[in-house]
């Protein structure tokens, strides 16, 4: 393979990504969308990488076999347009039949790893190069399979969620040429610090300036598609993890406080509030939000408690929750004080039956409602804002996960609420909202929020 067979332009930090072959096992590229990531990544340094191989067999990985068709092997620029040599066949053929792409003597296996039992029959031995598209929607599991059976590894992503396992695994294990470190955006570069380099793994980022593609009318239309402020033009517009412009709840230093300086505060009430999920497949959360309410009319986040099923051991059900939940406030009792109601989510009957069958049969000091959940969760945001901003809302430190979502949780394209990185936070909801009108200066908000009242 030739540069003479390329027939489009590339910029010179593309170039720099193609000719870096010498000491790189793993290139990371992430970034804004339409900077040409896949074009380049996959149809030109993977293939060149592949054409030096002496290794016969590689994988190209995308959500399914047919997005792997659709955007890179059979698109504009893609696989088959930038290498006249190389077949495509996609329902195998007598000697594969997975499908696959011949190249120079050697087999490309194209997977999709939106199913487990697909990619798991699919791999075995060992691979020379491997390519993942969109690496942050790929299942983990996938990608800690495929990280041991390479010699080369190439991913490319779209800024998402900087809590996903991805990230501190592989991702951000990465580190930038220098010559490049400083179009790195510094809230990336400050994750990527945080975590023990991988050897010989480049990181690169590249935005719709590196796409020589572009013209400046088409990077201005495809900018005005998304509204700032969202988290669509956060992540594909400005290349920005979920720390950026678009945050629901934007936490201050000066919200957040320690244990010593919490207890400071006299305390007039304690609640707890449950959000509840049993879910195997995601990592929707249960968490146990413990707030107490101040006679200066603050609400203070004093404990949490979080647990998943899916990467539980052993998986939970709700006659298994409502002992951790009981275990939980005893904890917060004898530390902070006496919580006498404890509020789970009302669309969870199951373990809200638990909570009454166990207080019938072992019975127990607490009180267990259903979340009082007719405030809407657009009204809760806003009433949270409020304090947050004068900072009638106070967060524990040692309440890592709440603040974590709080640093991700963000408007969807549409600027609407995502339906997501919110259990925390709904759990702390439901432990302040039935007693939202002793929170703040509630008089003003009252006249501001038409329906605070609710």
């Amino acid at each position: 393979m030739s540069d003479e067979e390329l027939e489009f332009v590339l910029s010179p930090k593309y170039i720099d990504f193609c000719n870096s072959t010498e000491n790189v096992d793993v290139d990371v590229l992430e970034g804004t969308t339409a900077s040409g990531k896949t074009t380049i990544a996959a149809g030109v340094k993977l293939m060149r990488m592949i054409s030096a191989s002496q290794n016969k067999q590689h994988i190209i990985a995308s959500r399914t076999t047919g997005t792997a068709e659709k955007n890179i092997i059979n698109s504009e620029n893609g696989i088959l347009e930038l290498q006249p040599n190389a077949k495509y066949f996609g329902n195998g053929d007598k000697d594969n039949k997975f499908p696959h792409i011949k190249f120079e003597g050697k087999t490309i296996y194209v997977l999709g790893y939106d199913t487990k039992d697909k990619w798991e029959n699919a791999l075995g031995g060992q691979y020379g190069c491997v390519y993942i598209d969109e690496v942050n929607t790929a299942d983990i599991d996938f990608v800690r399979e495929i990280l041991t059976r390479n010699d080369y590894l190439c991913v490319t992503l779209n800024p998402d969620d900087p809590k996903l396992p991805i990230y501190n695994e592989l991702i951000n294990r990465a580190r930038p040429y220098k010559k490049y470190e400083k179009d790195v955006p510094q809230e990336i570069m400050e994750e990527l610090l945080k975590v023990t380099p991988l050897k010989n793994a480049r990181y690169w980022f590249f935005t719709f300036n590196d796409n020589a593609g572009l013209t400046k009318e088409a990077i201005e239309k495809k900018k005005s598609v998304a509204p700032p402020g969202t988290k669509l033009y956060k992540n594909k517009i400005q290349g920005l993890r979920g720390k950026a412009t678009g945050l629901i709840l934007k936490v201050k230093k000066e919200n957040i406080i320690n244990e010593v300086e919490a207890k400071q505060y006299e305390f007039i009430g304690f609640s707890i509030g449950v959000d509840t999920s049993y879910s195997r497949k995601t990592h929707d959360k249960l968490t146990l939000e413990f707030c107490g309410i101040t006679s200066s009319r603050k609400c203070i986040l004093l404990e949490e408690e979080t647990y998943n099923n899916k990467d539980a051991t052993v998986p939970f059900a709700p006659s298994d929750v409502i002992p951790k939940i009981i275990k939980f406030a005893e904890k917060c009792k004898i530390k902070w004080g006496f919580a006498l109601y404890i509020f789970i989510d009302s669309a969870d009957s199951g373990t809200i039956e638990e909570a009454k069958k166990y207080k019938r049969e072992v019975g127990c000091i607490y009180i267990f409602e259903p979340a009082w959940k007719k405030t809407k969760n657009v009204t809760r945001v806003q009433l949270q804002q409020s304090w947050l901003k004068t900072n009638d809302f106070l967060i524990v430190d040692t309440c890592t996960d709440y603040i974590e979502e709080c640093d991700t949780y963000s408007y969807t394209e549409t600027g609407e609420l995502e339906d997501g990185n919110d259990h925390s936070i709904q759990g702390g909801q439901y432990a302040w909202l039935p007693f939202k009108k002793k929170i703040g200066n509630w008089e003003i908000i009252k006249t501001l929020i038409h329906d605070a009242d609710d």
